[in-house]
């Protein structure tokens, strides 16, 4: 990965990967498809989205554009994206503005696209994000499935201690006691 990709630098479209953060990019819209609507898996909320190919003197990636962020930009607009990042949609790069970024209209012209070199065509393995990584050892210790913060016998795991089945926290009795 680049440099000024990660440090928030200006960048060019041609510096962009699958890990690039805090981007900062100019970028001419050549085409945008049209609104979809859509349903939010998180809270059920309608929402509307769009992509736009965009891109600059050295190549051009698909913008994906969620409800206000749709109206900003029309086929020939300038843009700079400022705190971007890109993301992989079905293995394919696309650069997203997301909640810490920003999409404003540019007085910088962009007078010729390098539309021959499209990123978001070329097709990436997408890694597994598994939301598990924290479980270093998932039969012993940590928060595994067999104990947890505490080991074997208590902590946030599912037998003992706070992730007890049988619901709540369990008595500091030993397991005698518990007949």
């Amino acid at each position: 990965m680049s440099e000024n990709v990660e440090s928030g630098e200006k960048v060019k479209v041609e510096s962009l990967t699958p890990q690039s953060r805090r981007v900062n990019v100019t970028v001419k819209v050549t085409s945008k498809n049209p609104v979809r609507e859509i349903v939010s898996r998180r809270d059920g909320s309608n929402h509307r989205v769009t992509e736009a190919l965009v891109g600059d003197e050295t190549g051009t990636i698909l913008l994906t554009l969620w409800d206000a962020d749709i109206e900003k930009v029309n086929d020939g607009d300038t843009v700079d994206v400022g705190n971007g990042y890109v993301s992989l949609f079905q293995g394919s790069m696309r650069l997203n503005i997301g909640r810490f970024g920003t999409l404003e209209p540019s007085k910088t012209v962009i007078e010729n696209v390098k539309t021959d070199n499209n990123l978001s065509d070329k097709h990436y393995e997408e890694e597994n994000r598994g939301y598990q990584s924290f479980r270093r050892y998932p039969s012993s210790g940590g928060y595994g499935d067999r104990g947890g913060y505490g080991g074997r016998s208590g902590g946030y795991g599912d037998r003992g201690g706070y992730g007890d089945r049988r619901g709540g926290r369990r008595d500091f009795r030993s397991r005698r006691d518990d007949r």
